[in-house]
């Protein structure tokens, strides 16, 4: 192997291992989206449960675009969040504002402020289904 092969070899291997550190970095420092159950209990509606959870968002941090297999009913306690439901403007929503999200229909929030940011709610879905679907 000649010299001039050797340094282009060593140079691709090391903008590759800096391509692929930088990528990983960069996945790990994604703004972060969690969403914690806190509660699920059985309704006397027939097949439906209702699930409380809180959905917490760093700085910058949105959730895919999915659906519910039921009603979502929120309430934004602290920061601000933009949220896209299919078929209406986007909303700009701050802690102490509440938000309806009608079954099946594919939305998506994500942090708009400058701080972290935390919605709780309450789903009204179809038993036994996934609490949320991504959209394709």
């Amino acid at each position: 192997m000649s010299h001039r092969t050797l340094i282009i070899a060593a140079s691709i291997t090391t903008a590759l291992l800096a391509g692929s550190w930088g990528l990983e970095r960069a996945i790990a420092d994604a703004p972060a989206f969690k969403r914690v159950e806190l509660q699920r209990h059985d309704l006397t509606i027939p097949d439906r449960e209702a699930v409380v959870a809180r959905a917490e968002f760093a700085t910058g941090a949105a959730t895919p675009k999915h659906t519910h297999p039921g009603e979502e009913l929120g309430y934004v306690l602290e920061g601000e969040i933009t949220l896209e439901i299919d078929g209406k403007p986007a909303a700009k929503l701050k802690a102490g504002d509440s938000f309806f999200v009608p079954p099946g229909t594919a939305h998506l929030a994500r942090n708009a402020g400058k701080g972290a940011a935390a919605v709780v709610s309450t789903y009204v879905i179809e038993k036994g289904k996934p609490l949320a679907t991504p959209v394709k």
